[in-house]
């Protein structure tokens, strides 16, 4: 039972990417559903909206019990939907939780900067400077998450086993890329390390 992983710069198309990779394979898509999810076990909303929050526009600094109760949450959700199969996941460090897991492709999706805040100035109808200002705030919360937590960098190449430039893909050709990639025999047959792989998480 496979699953698919979708790291995605704000702009990118990653959204679309996914769930059109998702509708291709016949996978249920999780995103925001498994933040809710965590943030009921763990007790704690307040993270929830923090990790939902990628501009940080919110505000919420949540105590760092409740981070590390919340991503625990995060990390015991998202191994199990692996388990289950037939999942695309977006974000929330998918790509470090189920890393060396068997049949489990790891995505990210990009494009170049200038074209993503044009993508998103026209999407949300706001100027240039604010798209701009919106991208980098993105960038610099998705990069830090990964750092402060998992100590890895955001755009590194060897996390991810498919890279995807969206500068000439349209969403439905970058889907086909990585329905194709996923069942191919020789990614099937690809020797991971264990699938109950543990992801050490950092202390806030």
């Amino acid at each position: 039972m496979a699953a698919v992983t979708v790291s995605r710069q704000l702009g990118s198309l990653g959204f679309e990417v996914a769930q059109t990779a998702a509708d291709l394979l016949g996978f249920h898509l999780v995103w925001r559903d498994l933040i809710n999810q965590a943030a009921r076990i763990a007790g704690s909303p307040e993270a929830a909206l923090a990790a939902i929050d990628d501009l940080g526009l919110l505000g919420i600094c949540p105590s760092p019990e409740a981070c590390q109760a919340y991503r625990q949450a995060v990390q015991q959700i998202m191994q199990e939907l692996a388990i289950q199969g037939n999942v695309v996941i977006i974000g929330r460090a998918g790509q470090m939780i189920l890393s060396g897991w068997p049949e489990v492709l790891h995505v990210r999706v990009i494009a170049p900067r200038p074209l993503r805040i044009e993508r998103l100035a026209a999407r949300q109808e706001i100027s240039l400077e604010c798209a701009l200002a919106q991208v980098e705030a993105s960038d610099r919360r998705r990069r830090n998450y990964l750092k402060r937590f998992y100590n890895v960098q955001w755009d590194d190449p060897n996390l991810y086993d498919l890279v995807i430039n969206t500068a000439h893909l349209a969403p439905i050709a970058a889907a086909q890329l990585i329905t194709q990639t996923l069942t191919n025999p020789l990614f099937s047959s690809h020797e991971p390390a264990s699938p109950r792989h543990e992801t050490t998480l950092q202390s806030a």
